[in-house]
């Protein structure tokens, strides 16, 4: 999901000790820091790291900037209730908030990257913060839905923006054999989106209203903003990935071609249950805020531990590896389905929910990579697209149901989509699975 500015490399294993906390990142070092040495003879004194501290203070902002694009893109999953009350809409046009942020995250990135490769990217992330900052302030305040889809139609071109270019900035600030620690550290952030923001999120609603709740999102987006602009330094842009690059690569990789659908399906089918998990628990299981609040949190958390045991099993079996998750994935939304009824299936099925998520979701960047080792980063950028047009897609296609068939409907939907994924991964054989070595896989060491 998370594509990189930096095209042609290898990915290495990560060995630092943000892997044992589960945080599992893709690294590019070796020949991407030959780059950005060539870079940063251009930069003066003054646009160097001062210190050690600058440049881990400068990581951490960095890392707070994925918190805030991370927790308002999926924000509107734990407030979709209230939020369709207050509007006077349904909860699936309610998911549209998703689904057009979504969009425009997937479909803006490489044409944008490639747009701004000459704009100094300290300068480009401190506008995509602006941005953000103003769409939750606008968003907030906004009088009618329409504006607020609008808002978020534009706040995806820089959510999508930084997702190809944050990682790569937070390697070239520090010194060479903290790279991949630096990348592991600005990729925490997922895990404490998931576990930390959105739930935080919905607490906040309920102790105020989500009007609120956007409006302390804008403000953190201002203070982020004013981090970056005061500790990062200056950083010319590097090499982007080119556009001719990033849609010819599947052309020529029937395998790459291949994992991208598997991928699709199971994006389309997890996110489009997911979106709705909040309704479908208050009229199954008669949830209440605080209830839905510690379901996400242990999804949350269930996502890092999965994360974290896929680590040290797709070196070792990777096709075996996603076929367990994805078939976790299948048989948690049946649980839901069938002892959601009541608190304690609910968090059964959200523990196994989250496991399995993990593991596909670290599976199927391991995929990408065995299936284009030598051009991961242009396969990578692409699965970001990808990756982003499902979510958007998955939150249509799941309101579209909720709105005609009933939440439960949504689920069913997810069953039939993750299943269709594992299908098609059982059926390409293990030829796709084997192309990298072990050696090169993405693990947590």
């Amino acid at each position: 999901m998370f594509g990189e500015e930096i095209a042609g490399h290898h990915a290495t294993r990560v060995r630092s000790p943000m892997d044992a906390a589960g945080v599992l990142v893709p690294q590019f070092i070796r020949k991407s820091i030959i780059q950005n040495s060539q870079r940063e003879e251009m930069l003066t004194q003054d646009e160097r790291p001062s210190s050690t501290l600058k440049a881990w203070l400068g990581v951490a902002a960095i890392t707070a900037s994925l918190f805030v694009f991370l927790t308002t893109e999926l924000m509107p999953i734990g407030l979709l209730t209230p939020l369709s009350a207050s509007l006077g809409i349904s909860v699936g046009v309610a998911g549209l908030m998703v689904t057009l942020q979504g969009i425009s995250a997937g479909l803006g990135v490489p044409f944008i990257v490639a747009w701004t490769r000459r704009v100094n990217r300290r300068v480009l992330l401190s506008t995509l913060l602006a941005i953000l900052a103003l769409g939750n302030l606008i968003t907030a305040i906004s009088p009618n839905y329409a504006l607020i889809l609008t808002t978020r139609l534009i706040m995806g071109f820089a959510s999508g923006v930084f997702w190809a270019i944050g990682v790569s900035m937070a390697m070239r600030l520090v010194p060479e054999r903290h790279a991949s620690r630096a990348a592991a550290v600005v990729m925490s952030g997922i895990s404490i989106a998931t576990v930390v923001g959105i739930p935080l999120g919905t607490i906040l609603e309920s102790l105020t209203d989500w009007r609120t709740t956007f409006l302390i999102w804008a403000g953190l987006s201002v203070l982020v903003f004013l981090a970056v602009t005061a500790i990062v330094p200056s950083l010319p842009s590097a090499n982007a990935v080119s556009v001719r690059e990033v849609f010819g690569l599947p052309l020529k990789n029937v395998q790459l071609r291949l994992v991208l659908f598997i991928v699709v399906f199971f994006v389309l089918g997890h996110f489009g249950a997911y979106t709705f998990v909040r309704p479908f628990l208050e009229e199954n299981a008669s949830a209440t805020p605080v209830f839905i609040t510690v379901v996400l949190i242990i999804f949350g958390v269930g996502g890092a531990i999965g994360n974290f045991i896929a680590g040290y099993t797709v070196n070792k079996n990777l096709r075996g590896s996603f076929v367990v998750g994805i078939v976790g994935l299948v048989v948690s939304l049946l649980l839901l389905l069938t002892i959601g009824d009541g608190q304690a299936g609910s968090i059964v099925s959200l523990v196994l929910w989250g496991l399995s998520f993990g593991v596909v979701q670290l599976c199927q960047v391991n995929m990408t990579l065995a299936a284009a080792p030598k051009t991961f980063e242009a396969a990578m950028s692409l699965n970001t697209m990808a990756y982003n047009t499902s979510i958007a897609l998955g939150a249509l296609f799941g309101g579209l149901f909720a709105d005609n068939a009933g939440v439960t409907s949504v689920v069913w939907f997810g069953v039939a989509l993750t299943a269709a994924s594992l299908l098609l991964r059982l059926a390409t054989g293990r030829k796709s699975s084997s192309t990298a070595s072990p050696d090169e896989l993405v693990t947590s060491g």
